[in-house]
């Protein structure tokens, strides 16, 4: 045990403070494990910090733990692997097929941003450079290990860890770390992004018994969701579209929401409660995530609905998928009344920003947002600001906004502060510390109060880069 170090350290390498950039580094007897590796999304400001020099040495790290595929806890393996890293990447198999998926696809996005800001000139940058490209992503797929859930897995001499539904996305998990120390052992729980038990298509989180230090995300540490059925909320917002005539234009994530909301449109028409109509799904990254969706039957909510040999009970009667740029061009021009689910759910990109040009001027038209929306991006703008204001600019160009712009934060797939409290009370013991990352500071203080009034259990607000020994 000569050189070790006497505890075990941990620090906030981002998510501190805010949303985005989820990584948290974990230090014990000189082994370095990561839990997660994430983009810095948003604000250009944000952005920013993907280039700049990882704060541990990419060589010096053991593994990383990974909670689920989002890029904000994923995206940014691909640069950690061109700097160095080597190790295992240890996840569930869900997150395993889903982050292949969004790697390619953020890459490819990356390749393509640079290559356009050459054409245009618009980078100080001469060229610039894509943060990481394909081949970059295809060397992160044969370090990933599968493991099981509710399984011990030991991972390195003194450390294992166990997998616990965390109800946020497909493959999400929770992680709980077991650390065996001389006298004692220590457990440390990572909640990633937890989700809640209203959501029609996955079922609800699973806590682990008990931890001794506790991660928790605060996303929405300061909201209190309406406790109504989304499906009633969708069908009014549905049933106004079908009356003008128009276009539901629907910013989804291409993981979690998109599956979503398709499964709740079938639902709706099933119930007779919408007519049947054209729901058209503009997003190849969103088809490949349904399939793996479909596969992951343990994590449905009911699983016998959604089992994959019965899959075209999943999607609406109209429904079908579009993959060439021709065919969303086309899609653009189509007539209502018509509901389209595209890509990128917070408007950083993707084709969501073509259906949002030929459909925002329009009054008969409605924008639904289904997710949450980080500070800095088109989304919160256009949710917050872009109906007063009266344009939002896309693709360099003032897009009048005369569409209705509608929030359904029933939709949403992290839980309020409420299903967080519900979740942390199936616990048998209060956790010496929790440490609250993965949200805006308003969300964490918030949060704070929320668990120290009800609960009195020790909480604090993770701090970016402060190394705290536990």
């Amino acid at each position: 045990m000569k050189g070790y170090l006497a505890h075990p350290t941990l620090e906030f390498l981002g998510a501190a403070g805010t949303v985005t950039g989820s990584r948290s580094l974990l230090i014990f007897q000189n082994t370095r494990v990561l839990i997660d590796c994430g983009l810095f999304q948003g604000s250009k400001e944000s952005r920013q910090r993907n280039w700049e020099p990882f704060p541990v040495d990419p060589h010096l790290i053991e593994c990383v733990l990974l909670t689920h595929a989002h890029l904000d806890h994923s995206g940014y393996l691909p640069r950690l692997v061109s700097h160095g890293f080597k190790g295992p990447i240890y996840c569930s198999e869900g997150t395993a097929e889903l982050v292949k998926v969004l790697l390619l696809d953020s890459a490819k996005i990356q390749e393509e941003d640079a290559g356009y800001a050459n054409k245009t000139g618009h980078s100080k940058h001469k060229p610039a450079l894509p943060l990481y490209t394909k081949e970059d992503a295809d060397k992160v797929f044969p370090l990933i290990k599968v493991i099981p859930d509710q399984e011990w897995v030991q991972i390195f001499t003194g450390i294992s860890i166990k997998l616990f539904r965390a109800g946020h996305i497909t493959g999400a998990r929770s992680i709980l770390v077991n650390l065996a120390m001389a006298q004692q052992s220590e457990l440390l729980c990572f909640s990633g992004d937890l989700g809640h038990p209203r959501m029609k298509t996955l079922r609800g989180p699973v806590a682990p018994p008990e931890c001794d230090y506790l991660v928790l995300e605060s996303t929405y540490g300061d909201r209190l969701h309406e406790r109504i059925d989304p499906l009633d909320a969708l069908e009014g917002v549905i049933r106004q579209i079908v009356q003008d005539k128009g276009v539901l234009v629907i910013p989804a994530f291409a993981v979690g929401r998109s599956q979503e909301i398709i499964y709740m449109i079938r639902l709706l028409e099933n119930e007779k409660r919408i007519p049947v109509m054209p729901v058209v799904l503009d997003s190849p990254m969103s088809n490949k995530a349904t399939e793996i969706f479909l596969k992951h039957t343990s994590d449905h909510q009911p699983s016998e609905t959604l089992a994959p040999q019965d899959a075209q009970s999943f999607f609406p009667t109209e429904f079908r998928t579009v993959e060439s740029p021709d065919d969303s061009f086309l899609a653009c021009m189509q007539g209502g009344p018509m509901i389209v689910v595209s890509a990128a759910g917070m408007l950083n990109g993707g084709r969501i920003l073509h259906h949002l040009k030929s459909r925002l001027p329009h009054a008969e038209n409605i924008v639904l947002f289904a997710g949450y929306q980080a500070e800095g991006t088109k989304g919160r703008f256009l949710q917050d600001k872009g109906k007063a204001y009266g344009t939002l600019r896309i693709h360099h160009e003032e897009v009048e906004v005369n569409a209705r712009i509608e929030t359904m934060p029933a939709l949403s797939a992290h839980g309020d502060y409420e299903d967080l409290l519900n979740w942390l009370s199936h616990f048998r013991r209060a956790p010496k510390k929790i440490f609250l990352n993965h949200g805006d500071p308003e969300a964490l203080q918030s949060l704070k109060k929320h668990i120290v009034a009800k609960l009195g259990w020790d909480t604090e607000i993770a701090v970016d880069a402060k190394v705290i020994k536990l």
